[in-house]
């Protein structure tokens, strides 16, 4: 099963940018849709944006749209999350996610441990 490890993260202005970054174990990471998923503090888990195995589909929630675009190297076996035009709204901590197959759907299979991004106003 694939692991994944979050970076990225940190503190940064509203209106500012920030990538994150979502590296994978294993050698079947381009069998896998991926996920970017977030959590604020007394908030419910929530989705922000997802990509299909090769990249030729991708999925964002609506408040994130425009600002915020996820791509994939299966070649460095990693996921991305461009985040531009930050708010501090989008504080929270990222996780990201992965299933197994060509469709990013819950249940995912594995999870990240996640990285804190903080938008200060």
């Amino acid at each position: 099963q694939v692991q994944l490890v979050e970076s990225g993260g940190g503190l940064v202005q509203a209106g500012g940018s920030l990538r994150l970054s979502c590296a994978a174990s294993g050698r079947t990471f381009s069998s896998y849709a991926l996920a970017w998923f977030r959590q604020a503090p007394g908030k419910e888990r929530e989705f922000v944006a997802a990509i299909s195995w090769g990249g030729g589909s991708t999925y964002y929630t609506d408040s994130v749209k425009g600002r915020f675009t996820i791509s994939r190297d299966n070649a460095k076996n990693t996921m991305y999350l461009q985040m531009n035009r930050l708010k501090p709204e989008d504080t929270a901590g990222y996780y990201c996610a992965a299933k197994m197959g060509l469709v990013p759907s819950p249940p995912y299979d594995a999870w990240g441990q996640g990285t804190q991004v903080t938008v200060s106003s």
